[in-house]
């Protein structure tokens, strides 16, 4: 038999521990008792429409859903180790949300969390915004439908990472990363893409000082570059590039097609550089 909740307000620790099988609305975790841990090891729960300013409420939670609710700064890492959860309509912005949980969809919310989505896998975000110093650090198994985000050390460490219709501003994107789709998206950083193994960029704009460098099986279909100098250095590349590069330098390997390019600087390598570099009417650089 399901629990219905409604219309109170909880400030003790652990208010609803292991709560089971419930629904909890209009609900407020506030107050002078300043208790952590609100809703901790609860199973198959829904929150609708509260309120928390509370500390770590839905850590070990399995098969949730958090909708319409708002966790201000003071909900510091609000959701952790959860399993099977929906975040629908939310405000979220308690910083290291989302760490070490695993298959999470986030939709329709507005997330400005530092640390976001921290080891997790098997993560969904559609149609959402998220403001996040490092977004997703060490995460695998992630599909990106519609986000604006901003941030600056994103998708670090990631593996099997989609993305697709998004508007990325961000800085030092994609390090270390293996194994990335981004298509149909803008993305703006500086050093994008350094030591990627499997990157793939499609129909994308590409703004940004010295992107793509270091990389490994480096692939950009009908892609924009706007303000790219010193670009895919040491990378081993296939780059169909409409439009124009400021500067491709020491390509290691690959083949990289432009309409204009400003200056191809083969000079200093520490390494053998052969990928060549040529216009789209065939004219080798």
């Amino acid at each position: 038999m399901k629990t219905y909740i409604q219309q109170k307000t909880f400030d003790e620790e652990r208010a609803l521990y292991h709560l089971e099988d419930a629904e909890v609305e209009h609900c407020t975790f506030a107050g002078p008792a300043d208790g952590e841990s609100a809703l901790k090891e609860s199973r198959r729960v829904t929150v609708r429409d509260c309120a928390f300013s509370l500390r770590y409420p839905l850590w070990h939670v399995r098969d949730f859903e958090l909708v319409r609710s708002t966790l201000d700064a003071g909900v510091r890492a609000p959701i952790w180790y959860a399993v099977d959860g929906k975040i629908a309509g939310c405000t979220i912005e308690g910083v290291k949300c989302l760490r070490e949980c695993e298959n999470i969809r986030v939709e329709d919310s507005t997330v400005l969390s530092p640390e976001f989505g921290w080891k997790c896998r098997g993560v969904e975000i559609a149609r959402s915004r998220i403001e996040s110093e490092y977004l997703l650090f060490d995460s695998s198994g992630v599909e990106i439908d519609r986000l604006e985000m901003k941030g600056k050390y994103s998708f670090q460490y990631m593996k099997d990472l989609y993305i697709r219709d998004s508007n990325l501003d961000t800085k030092d994107a994609f390090w270390h990363s293996r194994n990335v789709t981004v298509e149909n998206s803008v993305v703006k950083g500086e050093y994008l893409g350094w030591f990627s193994d499997g990157l793939t960029l499609i129909h994308c704009k590409i703004t940004g000082t010295q992107p793509l460098c270091y990389c490994k099986n480096l692939k950009l279909i009908d892609c924009t570059m706007e303000g790219a100098d010193l670009a895919f250095e040491y990378s081993d590349v296939e780059a169909d590039i409409q439009g124009h590069i400021d500067s491709v330098k020491n390509p290691r390997s690959g083949r990289i097609t432009a309409d204009s390019i400003g200056e191809v600087i083969r000079e200093d390598a520490v390494m053998d550089c052969i990928g060549q570099v040529l216009l789209r009417d065939g004219k080798i650089l």
